[in-house]
C-alpha cells in the first residue's frame, strides 16, 4: 500500500524514461525478429486498405497502447501489492525471478522466465529512482505493458486484414484494452500478457503466411509459460487441418512440425539451464496431474466468477458477427479453448486460471467481432 506521506514520482517525467528504456531493452531481447517481420510486411500487406498506415504510424500506435497500459496498471506501483493479494500469489514467484531470488510456490513456476527476464534490466534501471513506486512491480508492469501493447497492435493488423478498415480495427484494440482481464490480471505482475501475445502472434503468422517466424514465436512462448506448448500445438494443428486444402497452407506443414519440436526443445533447454539436467518430457507432464475430481472441478472452473467479469459483455457483443470470421481463425481458437478445459481438469488449477487462459486464446478474436458489430463493419470475404 502507498504511504500518504511520500511524494509520488512525477508521472510525466517518469513515463518517457520507461518508454525509452523499454524500447532499448525489450525489443532487442524479446521479439526483435517477430517485430521486424511485422514491420517488413506492413506496407505490402495493408497498402491496399490504408495507404497511410506505415511503420511510423505503427510505432506511434504501439507507444499509445503502451502508455494506456501503464496507466491501467498504475495501481500496482503503490496502491496495492499483488504479491499479497489472494488470486495473484504467482506474482511472488515472478518477483523473485526479477530480483534473482528463489521463486516460492510450485516447482514449475521457476520455468516461466521470459517476462521476468524482460523486467530484470528495467528493475535495475528503476531501483532507487522512482520514489514511492515499487521498482519490482514497476519493472513487471513495464514488461506486461509492452506485451499488452504489442497484442493490441497485432489486433489492429488482423483487423485491417479482415475488415480493411482502420477505425474498426482500432475499436477492437481498445475493446481488448478495456476488458476486465487487462488491468486486473494482465497488468498485475503475471505472465499472461506474454503468453497472450505469442498465441496471437501464431495466428498472425499463419494468416499472413509468415511461417518462418513460427519457431521463434513458439520458443519465446514456451519460455513464457509451460501451458503455451500444448495450446500452441493444438492451435497450429487445428489450423493446418482447417486450411490444408489451400496450396500455401500445405507448405506450412514442415514449419508447424518444426515449431512443435522447437517448443518442446525450449522447455528441455530451460530445464537444463536451471536444473542442470534434461527431464523426461512425459515425467514432467505427469508431474502436473494433481486433480482426480474431474467433473466437479470442471464445473467450478466454468462457473468461476472471473469468467463472468471477463466475458459478461465481450461474448454477447461478439456472438452476432463471430460466424463471419474465417474458419482457420475460429476452429483453432475453439480447439485451443477446449484444450484449456482438458488441461485444467488434468492439473486442477486454482480459481481464475481458466478464464485467464480463455481470454489469451479467444479474447482478441472476440474483441474484433464485437468491434465489427459496434461499427457495423462486415468482414472481407476470403
Amino acid at each position: 500500500m502507498g504511504k500518504a506521506t511520500e511524494r509520488p514520482p512525477l508521472i510525466f517525467s517518469k513515463l518517457p524514461f520507461l518508454v525509452i528504456h523499454a524500447r532499448t531493452f525489450l525489443l532487442p531481447c524479446v521479439t526483435n525478429s517477430v517485430s521486424s517481420k511485422i514491420l517488413d510486411s506492413l506496407n505490402l500487406a495493408h497498402a491496399s486498405s490504408d495507404r497511410t498506415f506505415n511503420s511510423g504510424r505503427l510505432l506511434c500506435l504501439f507507444c499509445l497502447f503502451f502508455l494506456i497500459a501503464v496507466g491501467l496498471g498504475y495501481p500496482i506501483l503503490n496502491r496495492y501489492d499483488p504479491r499479497q493479494t489472494p488470486g495473484l500469489i504467482d506474482v511472488r514467484s515472478y518477483s523473485a525471478i526479477v530480483t534473482n531470488g528463489i521463486p516460492p510456490g510450485p516447482p514449475h513456476m521457476r520455468f516461466r522466465v521470459l517476462v521476468p527476464w524482460v523486467a530484470t534490466p528495467v528493475y535495475h534501471l528503476l531501483r532507487g529512482r522512482v520514489g514511492s513506486w515499487d521498482p519490482v512491480m514497476a519493472a513487471l508492469l513495464t514488461a506486461d505493458s509492452f506485451f499488452v501493447a504489442m497484442t493490441a497492435v497485432l489486433i489492429t493488423l488482423l483487423g485491417l486484414h479482415v475488415f480493411g478498415d482502420f477505425p474498426t480495427s482500432l475499436v477492437a484494440s481498445l475493446l481488448y484494452l478495456l476488458n476486465f482481464a487487462i488491468p486486473n490480471l494482465r497488468l498485475a505482475g503475471l505472465v499472461d500478457a506474454g503468453e497472450g501475445f505469442f498465441l496471437l502472434a501464431i495466428l498472425w503468422s499463419l494468416s499472413r503466411r509468415e511461417y518462418r517466424v513460427l519457431p521463434v514465436i513458439v520458443i519465446l512462448g514456451a519460455l513464457t509459460k509451460e501451458a503455451f506448448v500444448p495450446l500452441s500445438v493444438t492451435f497450429m494443428a487445428a489450423w493446418w487441418f482447417t486450411a490444408y486444402k489451400e496450396r500455401e497452407a500445405r507448405l506450412s506443414r514442415g514449419w508447424i512440425a518444426c515449431s512443435c519440436l522447437a517448443s518442446i526443445a525450449a522447455i528441455l533447454g530451460l530445464h537444463w539451464k536451471i536444473e542442470g539436467c534434461l527431464p523426461n518430457p512425459l515425467t514432467f507432464a505427469e508431474s502436473f496431474h494433481q486433480n482426480r475430481e474431474y467433473l466437479p472441478h470442471l464445473a467450478s472452473s466454468f462457473w468461476d466468477r472471473s469468467m463472468l467479469y471477463i466475458f459478461v459483455w465481450l461474448l454477447p457483443a461478439a456472438m452476432p458477427r463471430l460466424r463471419k470470421f474465417p474458419k482457420p481463425w475460429l476452429i483453432p481458437s475453439a480447439a485451443a479453448s477446449l484444450m484449456i478445459f482438458v488441461m485444467d481438469a488434468y492439473y486442477g488449477a486454482s480459481p481464475g486460471t481458466v478464464p485467464r487462459e480463455l481470454f489469451s486464446v479467444a479474447g482478441p478474436i472476440l474483441a474484433l467481432s464485437a468491434a465489427s458489430l459496434l461499427c457495423d463493419r462486415e468482414t472481407i470475404p476470403a
